[in-house]
């Protein structure tokens, strides 16, 4: 069981608090070393060089540190301050309606910028003190700031989808079409929660009153378009490109580094110095996210010299249920590794073990990799430790106490976890198969 010890080590040091990268690759070369063929080593540099070479797979991966760029610029022109004020106004007489602002406005930021984390920052800073100052129940209100910053896992254009179709060598441009449905589904769910929760608690999600109330609803309405409409257009402009095969994902991706660099000369934030700091900030997120591709490819190297390979694809393979009592087991397995782990890490841990079962059983691998997608959305929420729910934690005011942003990420995982188990047993109704397609 030494290829599966290898895993289990691995899960442990991680837990522990070790750096992923080095955790990833440590290990990989010392059970090599240990238990297989130290010469073995030497395929080390054949492994980095193919993530980097032009088979697709690197041209793949050159659209993470665009997409990274181009959310990085839309963040530092206040897009999300923008947004949320004027759709503040426009839902603001209806209860709960700022709350509904944010979800619109979170998934807005997710489809122009995907940065979860700045996400859930910008809105924590200008959303959440204007729903507590007017009253908002605080489980209410930091929830739905968490669920809104995360939809940037499943909107497209997604890092997370772009890492799932390398992964699972699925072409990104099929993840970012499948995955709109969901992300609208889901984005609905949102909304009508928000809304049963004001109608039946009306004191913990009041109404405001308009800003001026000499301001016609069609002066308000104006206010919005201007701030939703450039990026919209934006986003239409780079998923439009895609869908209609007028450029790959990757060129896209620079395409819309172009359209927020236009933005950010329109809302006049442009300056050198934003742009030098965009792109030093992009390169800090990039080399992370590649440091664990690097260690992830040497740990998986380990993983197969060591046997492991074989011994989960049997598993695997051998569970009751066939396909469907796999396709539970891994939901489940990733839906717990989100309590502890982040998306990254269960990308490239998990996902390289399974890839072998996915092709062996026949399953539809866009329909699988949306399925991860929105479980490893739910990671980010899942107490004790949801990445969005410490970033909120670190801008929400102090008598925002830790258990409030628990207690309201709860009722969001659980519509999540609804959604991902309705697109796991109904596909039709998102219009994908469970099958893979014929070839024929």
């Amino acid at each position: 069981m030494i290829g599966l010890s290898i895993f289990l080590v691995a899960l442990l040091l991680l837990m522990l608090g070790y750096p992923v990268a080095f955790t990833f690759a440590g290990i990989g070369i010392a059970f090599v070393v240990l238990f297989a063929e130290p010469s073995q080593l030497a395929q080390i540099p054949y492994r980095i060089y193919s993530n980097m070479g032009d088979n697709g797979e690197g041209q793949v991966l050159m659209a993470v540190p665009l997409f990274v760029f181009m959310g990085i610029i839309l963040q530092r022109t206040k897009l999300a301050e923008q947004l949320l004020e004027s759709m503040g106004q426009l839902f603001g007489s209806v209860r709960g309606g700022l709350a509904i602002s944010t979800i619109l406005v979170g998934a807005l930021l997710a489809a122009s910028t995907g940065v979860v984390g700045a996400s859930v920052v910008a809105m924590g800073l200008i959303s959440l003190p204007v729903m507590l100052r007017h009253g908002y129940n605080k489980e209410l209100a930091t929830g739905t700031i968490s669920a809104a910053g995360t939809l940037g896992q499943l909107i497209p254009p997604s890092i997370v989808l772009i890492i799932l179709g390398d992964v699972l060598s699925v072409p990104v441009g099929d993840l970012f079409r499948a995955a709109l449905k969901p992300g609208l589904v889901l984005i609905g769910c949102y909304v009508v929660y928000v809304l049963a929760y004001a109608w039946l608690n009306p004191n913990a999600a009041p109404a405001i009153p308009k800003r001026d109330e000499q301001e016609s609803r069609t002066q308000i309405i104006i206010t919005a378009l201007i701030a939703v409409v450039p990026p919209l257009m934006l986003i239409l402009v780079v998923l439009g490109s895609i869908f209609n095969a007028i450029a790959t994902p990757t060129e896209s991706s620079a395409l819309g580094c172009v359209g927020a660099v236009v933005l950010a000369l329109v809302y006049r934030k442009f300056s050198f110095s934003m742009l030098w700091e965009s792109a030093h900030e992009t390169v800090k997120i990039t080399a992370m996210v590649f440091a664990v591709l690097l260690g992830a490819s040497i740990f998986s190297m380990g993983f197969s010299y060591t046997g492991g390979e074989e011994q989960v694809e049997h598993l695997l393979l051998n569970l009751p249920g066939g396909k469907w009592g796999f396709l539970i087991t891994i939901m489940l397995l990733i839906t717990v590794l989100g309590f502890f782990l982040d998306y990254i890490e269960i990308s490239y841990i998990v996902l390289p073990l399974v890839y072998a079962v996915v092709v062996e059983l026949g399953i539809n691998q866009v329909w699988f990799a949306i399925l991860v997608a929105m479980n490893l959305q739910t990671s980010f929420l899942t107490p004790p430790f949801g990445f969005a729910l410490f970033y909120l934690k670190g801008v929400a005011p102090s008598d925002v106490h830790t258990e409030h942003i628990y207690r309201g990420a709860i009722p969001f995982i659980a519509i999540q976890l609804t959604v991902l188990m309705s697109m796991l047993f109904f596909p039709e109704w998102y219009g994908m198969s469970a099958e893979q397609p014929s070839l024929w």
